[in-house]
């Protein structure tokens, strides 16, 4: 598929900026309802991490490990939904939301990028639910974008017609290596587009980078890529900047 098509995908609005596990704030927790309420307001799009629980359904959250967005040990996987929502909370004092929950809430009004946590190589039983669910909730398929560190979880999803991309780390260039032919977008740290081949794939690839939070990053990395997701900006700022690159 080339670039072209490849976008058409997309709703234009992740091409001009993604707000980063919502737009949250000192008073709206990362991930939490009312960092997706105001991103909704600002008409942004959202990047949301999905993990699986205990009782097979999806909760949005980024880490496993609940203690450092909580202040309390447990690891979402050997947690059901009514367990984390009658034992944890966020920081900000609300509650760990459900994905059924974020759909409800944001009802297809701005494009979704949502990343799959795998977690001990459940890449099989996360991408069946994440169908589920999916296929039950979704109208207009440009609005939403599946991402994730493990293509495992990507490939079997090929068939909902959506645009799959693949994150890629520094750390972990093996996994690009091993799996970029089967993709047609790459999601990437941003020190990545220090470069070469990464500064001249945006012109054969869709390309995202992260996370982007001050204006001079913005800047460096806005020419290489098709979009960035970003926190701690100014939302217009974003969308000027990818305009104006």
């Amino acid at each position: 598929m080339n670039k072209n098509r490849f976008v058409s995908l997309f709703d234009e609005r992740i091409l001009k900026g993604v707000a980063h596990r919502g737009l949250w704030d000192e008073n709206n927790s990362e991930n939490s309802m009312g960092a997706f309420k105001r991103a909704i307001e600002h008409n942004v799009a959202i990047e949301l991490d999905i993990h699986l629980t205990k009782d097979n359904d999806l909760v949005v959250i980024h880490d496993e490990d609940l203690k450092r967005l909580t202040g309390k040990d447990g690891v979402v996987e050997d947690l059901t939904v009514k367990e984390l929502k009658e034992n944890y909370t966020l920081m900000d004092g609300s509650l760990i939301p459900t994905f059924q929950e974020l759909l409800d809430l944001v009802n297809e009004q701005v494009p979704l990028v949502i990343e799959l946590k795998v977690f001990r190589k459940n890449y099989k039983e996360l991408a069946k639910k994440v169908e589920e669910v999916l296929l039950k909730n979704m109208k207009d398929k440009k609005q939403y974008t599946l991402i994730s560190f493990d293509p495992r979880s990507l490939l079997p999803l090929k068939k909902l017609g959506l645009a799959r991309v693949l994150l890629v780390t520094h750390t972990h260039l093996y996994v690009y290596n091993l799996f970029h032919f089967r993709f047609n977008g790459f999601d990437i740290e941003d020190v990545l587009l220090e470069q070469k081949r990464f500064q001249k794939l945006h012109k054969r690839k869709f390309m995202n980078v992260w996370t982007i939070e001050r204006d001079e990053q913005l800047k460096k990395v806005a020419p290489y890529v098709d979009t960035v997701t970003f926190q701690h900006l100014d939302p217009k700022d974003v969308r000027k900047a990818l305009e104006e690159k």
